[in-house]
């Protein structure tokens, strides 16, 4: 494993009480960062924390990123208890179902949009402030490269991850002269229980459109999280990096 510069930075990691988001804790953990668990899964919040405590300082904030009041009563409740904030992992989010865009209701959409997007922008907004009174920090959205190519039958998906694409450039931007960098990845499938929410036929349809023929593994999408994390990454913001086994081909 690199040894990253994580030593005494202070983590945020959303949606990470299992998948991508507990592989991401814990590879933020080993590389010396304390790190925050924000979930809205009480029991599995717990179970996640005594698992990775063998690793490094770990506290939770159970979180409902849709919610402003519920992300910055988070973001006090964390500051208070690893004494500062530097790196924030927005991950928290869902597929959601598969239908042609005709064919989705209404409210299906909302519900991934408000997570995927919104859930986006209320963690950064609430954790933003706290990073800029450090004068520094890394932000790293998980979008997906269904937000720059978009899936069929996955519309609500697709777009909200186009709209984390343009929040982490707008944001990149905003933040270019504070020393708060603002990345985002892009992953094809990753192997996690997120694929239960999806129909066979549009994993099957995934899975084809990936060159390598195979899914990405979550400690894949944990080590280049960290790198974004580290201060060896200082020249990128507002970037995308893909991480799609040659899928993406832009």
């Amino acid at each position: 494993m690199n040894d990253l510069p994580l030593s005494n930075r202070m983590a945020i990691v959303t949606g990470s009480a299992r998948g991508i988001g507990y592989a991401i804790a814990e590879r933020l953990l080993k590389n010396g960062a304390g790190v925050c668990l924000w979930d809205v899964d009480a029991g599995a919040l717990e179970a996640a924390q005594a698992a990775l405590s063998e690793f490094g300082k770990v506290v939770t904030a159970q979180v409902d990123v849709t919610s402003a009041e519920s992300t910055e009563a988070a973001a006090q409740k964390t500051l208070a208890e690893l004494g500062k904030i530097d790196l924030l992992v927005n991950n928290a989010g869902i597929a959601g179902n598969n239908a042609k865009t005709w064919d989705l209701r209404p409210e299906d959409w909302q519900r991934v949009m408000d997570i995927n997007l919104t859930g986006t922008f209320l963690c950064c907004r609430a954790v933003v402030p706290h990073l800029l009174a450090n004068g520094y920090g890394r932000i790293v959205n998980v979008a997906s490269v269904a937000g720059k190519e978009g899936n069929p039958n996955a519309v609500h998906y697709s777009a909200s991850k186009a709209g984390v694409v343009a929040l982490t450039k707008s944001l990149g931007k905003e933040l270019a002269t504070s020393n708060v960098l603002v990345n985002c990845i892009t992953p094809a499938v990753i192997e996690t229980d997120i694929l239960r929410q999806m129909t066979q036929a549009h994993i099957d349809y995934m899975l084809a459109k990936i060159p390598m023929g195979r899914f990405g593994q979550k400690q894949e999408a944990a080590a280049l999280v960290a790198w974004l994390c580290s201060e060896e990454c200082s020249f990128s913001t507002g970037a995308v990096f893909d991480l799609s086994g040659g899928r993406a081909t832009y």
